[in-house]
């Protein structure tokens, strides 16, 4: 890989892992992406450091994570003098572009990158302006259980977004062929699919429908649950839900998945069809997951695989290594880390990201850590954190005596908790002191619970100024029809 690759990374929103034919999926219809693995590496064992939009993101950017940076949740602004892989690559002499969602909180909506194509589909400021889905779906983005009520066939802003971001970014790659611009570059798109709300095309809701599976816990799983996880569910209210809605909003939430693979692969012609095409490294990825009914679970903020685990493909004709599938343990955190080194420029100081690049080329890489962490802290719940470390995961939750452990070659689904399992209590221990290592709940919760009256002057303000409003997409009028009839 001697001269620099250009790069192009798609970022979804809330794309559980599995729900992808090159992941096992049988019935899921994902065929631009599952020819982006067959044609790249995929990384069966990728985590977000932390299952929630903002916290994710801003983690991804920087390659640090939460504690290390004070992002928690998605009211927490990311510090503008705290760099990101954008910086990294610009001081490196590529041209870094952000074309869509990144969910960046406040006036800063570059955090270094040079240009940005199409706004996001949210406003930048806590407590301004919602996105223009409508009255009808009102209330349908967060994680209540009437996002997953209200699903069903129809056509919303998200969609019509996805179609605007994928437009933008065509025009983009279009251009940079015509241009007279020798920098290499980097593209960075945000999709805000599959997120909820749980509503898809009419014509992909009815193809799924009848496929869909029903996900069944074991008998008596409801009775060992965690307390944590128990109060989880229950502030959430998702206890209850019949099959019927199940089976809905799993359709629809399929459909989206399908629905956003269409427009990845309108950006993949467009770039096979530049001067580039066979010198751009793609990666995809996601945010976070969604659980979509898994353990009767639905959204993200959790540390179940649906949740936090999260989808990862890398592909370049004759820069990556075609069809390896990499069992190792990594983290969202690595992509900067291995764009930066791939571009020959300097790692971020203070980077918790590592560079992949060793299972991207010749697969030999010595001395892999095989562990990635993962914060979780919402208004609802006290703070959290997972580690994975080779085939055991272990969740410590602020304010319980006991975690949760499992091991995921045995038990990928999770339904066995090990941790009072004595003959477990060796690698119990081993993990409860890495997952303690340099992370303090109660320090965690304080320090939000410091910044929390000066978020609410700021959302008050944000409904109140007519402040700045470039960066945020505007929803086309007529471009919510739901239901679909």
């Amino acid at each position: 890989m001697a001269e620099r690759p250009n790069f192009l990374v798609i970022m979804s929103d809330q794309h559980n892992r599995r729900n992808l034919g090159c992941m096992g999926d049988a019935i899921i219809r994902t065929p631009n992406l599952d020819r982006l693995a067959a044609g790249g590496t995929v990384f069966e064992h990728t985590y977000c450091a932390s299952p929630l939009c903002v916290p994710s993101r801003m983690t991804f950017l920087t390659g640090r994570h939460c504690s290390e940076i004070e992002v928690w949740t998605n009211g927490c602004m990311l510090a503008s003098d705290i760099p990101t892989f954008a910086h990294a690559l610009g001081v490196a002499g590529y041209e870094a572009v952000l074309g869509g969602r990144m969910h960046f909180v406040g006036p800063d909506q570059r955090h270094g990158f040079e240009r940005r194509i199409i706004g996001d589909v949210l406003c930048p400021f806590p407590g301004g302006p919602p996105p223009g889905l409508g009255a009808a779906l009102r209330g349908t983005t967060g994680q209540s259980r009437r996002a997953v009520e209200v699903a069903g066939p129809g056509r919303t802003a998200y969609q019509a977004y996805d179609v605007a971001v994928t437009d933008a970014c065509c025009r983009y790659l279009e251009g940079r062929d015509r241009a007279e611009d020798d920098r290499p570059f980097c593209l960075v798109m945000g999709y805000v699919l599959p997120h909820c709300p749980f509503v898809c095309p009419k014509a992909l809701y009815d193809e799924y429908y009848d496929q869909i599976e029903i996900p069944r816990m074991p008998e008596g799983y409801m009775d060992r649950l965690h307390p944590a996880i128990r109060f989880w569910r229950e502030k959430r209210g998702v206890n209850g839900l019949s099959d019927e809605t199940v089976r809905k909003a799993r359709a629809a939430y399929y459909g989206l998945v399908t629905f956003m693979d269409e427009q990845i692969g309108r950006v993949l012609s467009a770039l096979a069809s530049s001067s580039f095409g066979d010198h751009t490294v793609v990666v995809y990825t996601s945010d976070h997951g969604e659980m979509g009914g898994e353990h009767g679970m639905w959204w993200k903020s959790s540390f179940y695989e649906g949740s936090a685990g999260v989808p990862m493909i890398w592909a370049g004709p004759g820069q990556v290594a075609e069809g390896r599938r990499v069992s190792a343990v990594t983290s969202l955190l690595d992509i900067g880390a291995t764009a930066i080194d791939l571009a020959g420029g300097e790692p971020l100081p203070g980077a918790s990201g590592r560079s992949l690049r060793g299972f991207l080329e010749d697969g030999r890489v010595t001395g892999w850590p095989d562990v990635a962490f993962s914060e979780n802290v919402s208004a609802r719940e006290a703070p959290g954190r997972m580690i994975r470390q080779g085939d055991w995961k272990l969740n410590r939750y602020h304010g319980y005596d006991a975690p949760q452990l499992y091991n995921l070659a045995e038990d990928p689904e999770e339904f066995e908790d090990r941790a009072d399992d004595a003959g477990c209590a060796d690698v119990k221990a081993e993990l409860l002191a890495r997952v303690r290592e340099g992370w303090d709940g109660e320090a965690v919760q304080n320090r939000l619970d410091s910044r929390a009256e000066g978020r609410d002057v700021i959302r008050q303000w944000a409904g109140t100024v007519a402040h700045d409003l470039s960066d945020f997409w505007q929803a086309p009028p007529g471009c919510n029809t739901f239901p679909e009839g």
